[in-house]
């Protein structure tokens, strides 16, 4: 299949942080779920940690450390990010490549920035895109509620078709890795 499956910014500064995440617990548990048939397909699972220096989320401080109700394995690869976008500035690219990887299936957090800006990136990059519909999360704003920010995600990037590689949105239940 040659797919890998990206976990964003599931950190604990973030998870832990009030308001929560939309559906945070839940998320975290889809993701699981969601691990667990890639490790069992021999898909590989990257993890991507968002830092930022003289800040809670500086490297290595305990809110950047990732959730501790994640299951995360020593040999899962890592990715430190600094941007919204998880292959800006970071070796995202060279380790897709090292693994000949041509599809990915992201999850994460926060739903209308740093999974959407990857997702678009990855697209861009001509990677086949399946976005794990109910395990991507964001906090309520002002405008619209973390369901709502989900929502629209999951219908706004399936139509985006001008990319020309498949895009879909698919709830963690129905995430099979053949």
């Amino acid at each position: 299949m040659n797919a890998a499956l990206l976990i964003i910014d599931v950190q604990r500064g973030l998870f832990d942080a009030t308001p929560r995440p939309f559906e945070a617990d839940a998320v975290v548990e889809r993701i699981n779920t969601v691990t667990q048939r890639a490790r069992e397909a021999h898909v590989p699972v990257i993890f991507v940690q968002h830092e930022t220096p003289d800040s809670a989320l500086a490297f290595g401080a305990p809110a950047w450390q990732l959730d501790p109700r994640l299951d995360a394995r020593a040999d899962d690869h890592r990715v430190r990010k600094s941007t919204p976008d998880s292959f800006l500035r970071t070796n995202l690219a060279d380790v897709l490549t090292s693994l000949d990887v041509r599809a990915l299936f992201i999850c994460g957090y926060a739903s209308e920035f740093c999974v959407d800006t990857t997702t678009r990136s990855a697209l861009a990059k001509g990677f086949a895109v399946t976005l794990v519909a109910d395990a991507h999360t964001t906090v309520d704003k002002p405008h619209a509620t973390g369901a709502q920010i989900r929502a629209h995600e999951n219908a706004t990037v399936c139509n985006l078709r001008s990319f020309g590689v498949p895009i879909h949105a698919i709830d963690a239940a129905e995430i099979g890795f053949r």
